[in-house]
């Protein structure tokens, strides 16, 4: 028996002792412990994106999916939604040309794979962001390399940025791994125009900021490769089509195998997030039909770009109108010690009614305590915000030392403070389901 049969048939026989279980509208710490077992397990090597091993994870959420009473979303005859991923690669050094010389040493950092032509402008970093647009920019001036370039892709017209070699960006090539950055892209879309990041030698930048009229050429031979990535879905139908649906959700994938052979179990990132979506999904089943349908979802591939949240919304099964709420569950595998005992946080908690609305029934609950870190922006759920559904993440510890570190074991989650996380929105989440209750943005909460 191979390995991808040896684990579903492991999966199908953890579903076979479910329906007992499932009567019990309570989370059970017995559950939690299990799910995270076979999601962090050594078996699944840690999830990576788009991998075969994220696609047993998101059978095993699906066959549980089906055991616990819930039925394919509207429009798919199945639990799993795929999608195709492209991503690009060199399969060429990338040239750099000027008046139709090539220039040694030129190295592509990052850009959208495609090429670029047109006169060069220097332009000194500080007056970048009120300079006139331009294909082609020689960027002078000792400021941070991405801070240059994140100014330059505001400006739209940019196609290449050249800079001269430094500290700095030496050490952005190391972190790149001496690996231009390339775009991925779900196949049927197109990547998003940015411009190009090179680095010059000294010699040669100084050389080109002294010559007048120059016109650049850059060129970029690219090739793709492919992957798939693997959602999965369960509908729990609701009395009434009109009410609205209530969106639950989490990633289920992590960072697989690393180059040195090291698996990343991703135990608190974010296979707690996986398992508390499976205990509410079975709990909530459990309690009976709801006025508002609940959708639960485990997205694949966040960790590589958010692209199983961007397939779903470009596929989503009902009307993104019709989403009154998204909660979002990411790293509750830790309690955080800036928080009070046996509470959560929510990101962007002020932006909207969505967190006093639950708080107020019980959910262990707390604002943000790192807003300068932007959580809210750094999960799935900002995706959907962008739409206009309301929509946050709730987490335990976001800055566990063992956040995206060979240490993310099951070892080091608390069975305990998680169980009781999950069943303090147990009864929130269903008074909201069953209620008439909408929550709503408050003034400048919607993001634009």
């Amino acid at each position: 028996m191979n390995r991808g049969w040896r684990l579903a048939a492991w999966a199908a026989a953890s579903v076979l002792a479910v329906p007992a279980a499932a009567q019990q509208a309570e989370v059970s710490a017995d559950w939690v412990r299990a799910h995270e077992a076979f999601l962090a397990g050594d078996e699944l090597r840690g999830r990576g994106s788009a991998t075969a091993d994220e696609a047993i994870a998101a059978a095993y959420v699906a066959a549980q999916f089906q055991a616990f009473g819930l039925q394919p979303a509207p429009g798919m005859n199945g639990y799993l939604q795929k999608a195709e991923i492209v991503r690009l690669k060199l399969k060429a050094p990338a040239t750099l040309t000027v008046n139709g010389t090539p220039i040694a040493g030129a190295t592509l950092l990052m850009g959208d794979g495609k090429g670029a032509e047109g006169m060069l402008r220097v332009v000194p970093a500080k007056a970048l962001s009120r300079a006139a647009p331009a294909d082609m920019l020689l960027v002078t001036g000792d400021q941070p390399a991405m801070q240059i370039y994140r100014t330059a892709a505001r400006m739209k017209s940019a196609r290449a940025v050249l800079l001269r070699e430094s500290a700095d960006t030496k050490a952005l090539v190391e972190r790149l791994g001496g690996t231009p950055r390339l775009p991925g892209f779900l196949r049927g879309t197109e990547p998003e125009a940015r411009p190009a990041l090179i680095v010059l030698p000294a010699a040669a930048f100084d050389a080109l900021t002294r010559q007048g009229g120059a016109n650049a050429a850059l060129t970029v031979p690219i090739e793709e490769t492919t992957s798939t990535t693997t959602n999965a879905l369960g509908w729990l139908p609701g009395t009434d089509p009109q009410a609205g649906v209530l969106l639950l959700s989490a990633h289920l994938d992590h960072l697989g195998i690393q180059p040195d052979g090291t698996v990343m179990h991703g135990a608190n990132d974010d296979a707690s997030g996986t398992t508390a979506v499976l205990e509410l999904a079975r709990t909530l089943a459990a309690r009976g039909r709801t006025r508002r349908s609940i959708l639960f979802v485990a997205y694949g591939s966040e960790e590589i770009g958010g692209y199983g949240a961007r397939h779903f919304i470009a596929h989503a099964p009902v009307p993104l109108d019709q989403i009154v709420a998204n909660v979002e569950i990411e790293m509750i595998g830790a309690q955080d010690p800036k928080l009070p005992a046996g509470t959560m946080m929510m990101t962007g908690f002020e932006r909207s009614t969505l967190g006093e609305t639950l708080k107020g029934h019980g959910a262990l609950l707390a604002a943000d305590p790192y807003p300068d870190e932007n959580f809210f922006q750094r999960s799935d759920n900002y995706a959907l915000a962008l739409k206009g559904v309301v929509a946050h993440t709730i987490s335990g510890w976001a800055v566990v030392p063992t956040y995206h570190s060979k240490d993310d074991t099951i070892a080091n989650i608390d069975i305990a403070f998680m169980t009781r996380a999950i069943q303090s929105l147990v009864a929130p989440l269903h008074m909201l389901a069953n209620g008439d209750t909408r929550p709503a943005w408050k003034p400048g909460g919607k993001p634009e």
